[in-house]
């Protein structure tokens, strides 16, 4: 039999997961790494520690699980997207790197929309500049650390540098190169037109691939280091989202992802690439050869009911303790005791401003509509209710720009609710299923590993071989209807409250 490995650079560590031929998970093992912050709102990253946590974590896998070296077909990278790895001439790292939540760039932004024009950028790249993605933070280096930027010879994404370390090729795919802002989304390719208008070397960007095309071969020197064998190819790969989206079985029109973590993303595939117009989605190229998916993301979707627990729901927390429950099992029992719409009572995710449909840092997270007649389980529930109206917010977007929408895959711990499932299924006005698999883009860069190495013969084919559905919810018709009514309420409420933001983050 032959087994697959997929690494994710993730934000806090890194993972290596090992999987057989039929897609069955033999072994997993993360570890950690720190995240610096230097000053408010930046983020970075020591591409060394991500490189020694690799190492450490395919250690850890080879030896638990017993597999021969010989016995592994292929690798696969997926990882954090947008950050930005500097190398010199000589392939050394030149600063720590600029991560995917780093603020510092607002001003490069402006000014790259500016300096190419807003309709022919989003032409070319299909995405507005944003602070976190990573054609501005190179352009920030310039500005503000020439020294550093006179040395560059190469820009890699985060697990582009793992796979330069892995096998000593600069390369990278179209998934995570779509994040950079630098790549002709519809083309597939670097972008030569944003390049040279931004002054930027096409000759910094590395090679770009599709995600299952092998890219290189784990080296000896590695292979001594890891326990690999040498000559081990390492395919593409992708973007934590696009791999996410292989290992949730998103392959196909029709099908859409609904990652409920710290945020939330609504992904969904499509057989060509499709923009919104006013830039209020993402377009990415999909880990898919010659496919694309959109993306929608509330950045506060689990963080919100996270944020709720710890600031109101001490009580929840200590019975947890002493029963051996979750909390979060307790606070969704309370929501339930709530009638659907929570008796007029709307909630806000916006604790980290907000990304889709509303890129504003300003927004605030609100409880729209309390009256004496509300309580604590009127609350919880408006928690739950009020991330599904925002990741309808995608939703309504997919379908605004003709994304067929047939069923929804719900995957990351909110997930795992009934409750919160329930909720999502009766506001999305669709069929909301769970699957086999949890382990997310790990797992999708091993079937892009399986299908460079000659494991699967497809993409399709490797979703078809490792994913079955397990949980089927279907919405019940009059909890649609009544979320039907208050959602273009909750639609109103932030064109309405954003002067208030905006003055409220004046004072401050």
């Amino acid at each position: 039999m032959s087994y697959l490995i997929g690494i994710d650079i993730g934000t806090t560590g890194a993972k290596t997961l090992l999987i057989d031929g039929s897609g069955r998970v033999l072994e997993s093992a993360t570890v950690e790494y720190p995240l610096y912050t230097p000053r408010p709102l930046w983020a970075e990253q020591d591409p060394e520690d991500w490189w020694q946590a690799t190492v450490e974590s395919i250690q850890q896998v080879l030896a638990r699980s017993g597999v021969a070296a010989d016995e592994i077909a292929g690798l696969g990278l997926t990882g954090q997207m947008h950050g930005m790895v500097l190398l010199d001439a000589e392939g050394q790292v030149l600063r720590r790197c600029i991560m995917w939540n780093d603020q510092r760039t607002g001003a490069e932004c402006e000014w790259i929309m500016r300096t190419v024009g807003r309709e022919r950028f989003l032409d070319l790249t299909l995405n507005p500049s944003l602070p976190g993605f990573t054609a501005p933070k190179i352009i920030w280096t310039r500005e503000h650390e020439p020294e550093v930027y006179a040395r560059v010879a190469k820009v890699l994404l985060p697990k582009d540098y793992i796979r330069y370390r892995l096998t000593g090729v600069y390369a990278t795919e179209v998934s995570d190169a779509s994040g950079t802002v630098l790549l002709n989304v519809s083309r597939r390719e670097w972008s030569r037109e944003v390049l040279e208008a931004l002054d930027i070397p096409y000759e910094w960007m590395p090679e770009c691939y599709e995600s299952p095309e092998v890219t290189g071969h784990i080296t000896p020197e590695v292979a001594a280091l890891t326990g690999l064998r040498a000559g081990l190819p390492v395919v593409g790969g992708g973007g934590d989202q696009a791999a996410g989206g292989v290992g949730n079985g998103v392959v196909a029109p029709g099908l859409v992802s609904a990652t409920l973590g710290t945020s939330g993303v609504l992904f969904a595939y499509t057989d060509a690439p499709r923009r919104d117009p006013e830039g209020r989605l993402h377009t990415f190229c999909h880990a898919v050869p010659d496919k694309w998916h959109v993306m929608g993301v509330t950045l506060a979707a689990g963080g919100s009911f996270r944020w709720f627990r710890d600031a109101l729901g001490q009580m929840e927390t200590h019975v947890g303790l002493l029963s051996g429950v979750d909390p979060y099992q307790i606070l969704t029992a309370e929501a339930a005791e709530a009638p659907v719409g929570c008796e007029g009572l709307i909630y806000l995710p916006y604790l980290s401003g907000e990304r889709t449909p509303y890129p504003d840092p300003n927004a605030r997270g609100t409880f729209f509509g309390l009256t004496l007649r509300h309580d604590k389980r009127h609350m919880i529930r408006a928690v739950l209710e009020g991330v599904a109206y925002s990741l309808r917010d995608s939703l309504e977007l997919f379908r605004e720009i003709g994304v067929p929408i047939e069923q929804v895959r719900a995957s990351g711990g909110g997930a795992r609710s009934p409750m919160w499932r329930q909720i999502l299924a009766d506001v999305f006005g669709t069929e909301l299923v769970t699957i086999n698999i949890t382990e997310g883009a790990p797992y999708g860069a091993a079937l892009l590993a399986g299908v460079g190495a000659g494991v699967y013969a497809s993409v399709p084919e490797a979703c078809e071989q490792a994913i079955r559905i397990e949980n089927r919810i279907e919405p019940i018709a009059e909890n649609q209807a009544r979320y039907d009514d208050y959602y273009p309420v909750y639609r109103s409420l932030y064109p309405a409250l954003k002067p208030a933001f905006d003055a409220v983050t004046d004072i401050e």
